[in-house]
Parts: C-alpha cells; structure tokens; sequence
C-alpha cells in the first residue's frame, strides 16, 4: 500500500503518537463535521429558499459522492500512500468549507456539498485503514478509542455549530456559511501531525489480491452485513428516535431531545469504557452479546410502550460498539488486503444502508397508512414504533449472521 502500510521500526514510537493523534483529532472534526447539518440544512432551506425535493437531492449526490469516493480511495493509496490520501481528504474538507461558505446559490452549494462528500469518503476509508494498520496491539480498545472522539464530536456538534451560527460579526451573524468555513478549517489540525509522522511498508511482500477473489469470499459478505445492519441501528437512533418519542409519546421537542443527548453519552461512553473487554472476549464473541444486547432491549423497549423508553437510551451500550469492532475485526480478518477490503466494506455497506433506509422510511409510511384507518391519529405513533422496532430486528439479524460468522470461522480456527 505504497509507503505507509507500517510504522517504521527506528522512530516507531515517535510515529505512532504522530500518526495516533492525527487519527484521533480526524474523528473528532469527521463527528463535528458530519452532525454539523442537522443544525445547518433548516437555516441553508430558509435562506435560500429551496424545497424539500432539492434539499433531498442535495442529500442524495452526497450519498453518491460518498460512495464514489469510498471506492476510489484504495486504488489511489496504491498510487500516493493511504497516509496521503488522509491528508488530501482533510484539505479537501477545508476547501469544501470555503466554497459552502461563499457559494452564491443553490447549484454551487450542491456542488461544494458533492466536493465534501467526496474528502468524507477518502476520511472514512483512509482513516479506518490507518487505524487498522497502526492499531496492532490492542485493536479492539484502539479502534473503539478512535470512534469514542468520532461520538465526542457529534455530542458537542449541534451545540457548538448553533452557537456558532447565532455569534455575531460586527453588525451581523456567522450564520451557517461562517460555521461551515470555520468548523471545515479545523479538519488542517489532524493534518500536522499527519504530515510529521511516518510510515512506512515492512519488509516482505503481502498477499495480494483484487477485489474480484475478495467478493468471492463468503467472510466478507457476512462482515458487510453484520456491519451494515448494526450501523442501521446506530445511524437509525439519531434519526428516527426523537421522531418516534414525539409520535409516539408526545413528548416536547426539548424533551424528545434530551433524550437522544442521553443516547449519544451513553453510546460515547461505550465505545470508551468497553475496548479492553472486547479484546479480552475476542471481537466476533463480543459482537454477539452487543447485536443481541441492543436487538432485545430495542425491541423490549418499544413493545413495552413510554415507561420503558430508558430501555432504548441503555441499548446504546449495545449499539456503539459494533463498528468499531467490526472493523477490529477486519485488521485480522483482512490484514493481508485491508486496503482492499476496506474500501469494498465501506462501500458495500454504504449501498446496503441506503437500502435498509428505504425500507425503514417504507415500514413507517405504510404502517401509518395501515394504523391511521384503523385507530386514526392515534396510528401514527404506533407507524413510528414499528419503524423503530425495525432497528431492533436489524440489530438481532446482525447477531444471527454474527453467530453464522462465529460457526465458520471457529471451524477453520481462525475466530479473532
């Protein structure tokens, strides 16, 4: 994978804290950055007054820059070294702050959007192959560390990012151009510490191999959806839960909204405190009794109604730390071809969420129709507990195939 795919042994200490704190700070702005438009996109639709079919289009080329750049970013670091391409996305991220800061309208808006998609798909393809990479001690415990400042960022995100958008300038706001420009700028941070570290291949050819031999490996299949129904149930949460608490329970926006804020601690603290267990437990062991965990309790939670909403905020343990370590797993799984395999996980998933999205927004739109004409408003809330309650089977489906997973892997010896 060109020059980065090790630390090199005589500065091997100094580049690792380099290279570790340029990962750690690129989680932190990637969580500040990404959470950054559920603040923003109601103020960018007032201010440019643009409709919900634009502002879902907008949405939608950013899933398609995303995906574009998820499978391009491998074969690029073949090319220039994954390290670089972690810088290249940072700058890009930078630049994409300033066009969203000065774009004049609508169609260069899409397009500054598009431009930072794509560095947010080099980031999250780069970022976790670096991780995987460096973190060969302790990887379950360094790579929920690193998604740990990933939820940091989107807990302080909607806080910092309104603050920012009221502070005045002069006789003016920042507004949601000026918190872009800034929160983007910081992404340069991660970059100087990138730029001081080192990296470089060991001695000794790996096995290669392309993703046509890879797609043929049925351990793949079952890591991609294992990993994209968690993550569902991960992405679903800070959709969906403050909609369902509303519909369902009416409860007030502030306190629907405190509820998701006590999800995301929750959900950040796990990732924190649960890396040293999982590397004791050993990873697919570990994403058993987390996609069990968090499938009962979701699914407990919603049946048994209002009073057992403290059950959905405790399924976050179960929650956070399926992606992290999953992607544990693959440093072992894949460690011969991770740039390969990486990049073909992430970009499979991303095409599987898209999908697993559309049949939850599916699932609540034809319940409510269902529901409505039966109990009348009254339906509605109970459309969104059966959208919720399917996070909940997507999280027990994640166990199952974990327990396929488990089965094969135990057989031929290699359970990591």
């Amino acid at each position: 994978m060109g020059e980065e795919y090790a630390i090199d042994r005589p500065g091997q200490r100094r580049n690792y804290i380099f290279i570790s704190v340029s990962i750690f700070l690129t989680f932190i702005v990637y969580g500040f950055a990404e959470n950054a438009k559920g603040t923003a996109l109601p103020r960018i639709q007032a201010d440019l007054e643009i409709t919900e079919l634009q502002l879902g289009l907008l949405l939608a080329i950013n899933s398609v820059a995303f995906l574009i750049s998820c499978l391009c970013t491998a074969a690029i670091g073949k090319k220039i070294g994954i390290k670089t391409c972690l810088i290249i996305a940072l700058c890009i991220m930078a630049v994409a702050g300033v066009c969203i800061c000065f774009s004049p309208g609508y169609a260069i808006l899409v397009l500054s959007f598009f431009v930072l998609s794509l560095g947010n798909g080099m980031l999250e393809v780069s970022s976790n192959i670096i991780a995987a990479t460096i973190f060969t001690k302790n990887t379950g415990t360094m790579m929920n560390l690193a998604h740990f400042f990933y939820g940091a960022g989107a807990i302080f995100s909607p806080i910092i990012t309104t603050g920012l958008m009221a502070a005045r300038f002069g006789t003016g706001i920042f507004g949601w151009r000026y918190m872009y420009l800034i929160i983007l700028s910081c992404a340069l941070v991660p970059a100087i510490p990138a730029l001081i570290g080192r990296m470089k291949k060991p001695a000794g050819e790996k096995h290669k191999s392309g993703y046509a031999a890879l797609l043929k490996n049925p351990t793949l299949w079952l890591v991609v959806l294992i990993l994209a129904l968690g993550w569902t149930s991960e992405m679903g949460a800070g959709s969906w839960f403050v909609n369902f608490l509303e519909k369902a329970y009416s409860f007030s926006p502030e306190k629907a909204a405190l509820q998701l804020t006590l999800f995301f601690i929750v959900f950040t603290l796990s990732r924190l405190i649960l890396g040293p267990l999982i590397d004791k437990i050993g990873f697919i062991n570990s994403l058993a009794v987390f996609t069990a965990f968090a499938g009962v309790l979701i699914a407990v939670g919603v049946l048994c109604g209002e009073a057992a909403t403290p059950l959905l905020i405790i399924a976050a343990v179960g929650v956070a730390p399926i992606y992290p370590t999953v992607m544990a797993a693959v440093a072992k799984l894949f460690a011969d071809v991770i740039d390969v395999a990486m990049t073909a996980i992430t970009t499979i998933m991303g095409i599987l969420i898209v999908l697993v999205n559309f049949m939850l927004g599916g699932i609540v739109q034809l319940s409510r129709m269902i529901f409505t004409n039966i109990y009348g408003e009254s339906g509605v809330g109970m459309a969104y507990a059966a959208g919720y309650l399917f996070l909940g089977v997507c999280c027990l489906a994640s166990f199952v195939f974990t327990m396929i997973l488990r089965k094969r892997q135990k057989k031929a010896g290699q359970l990591v």
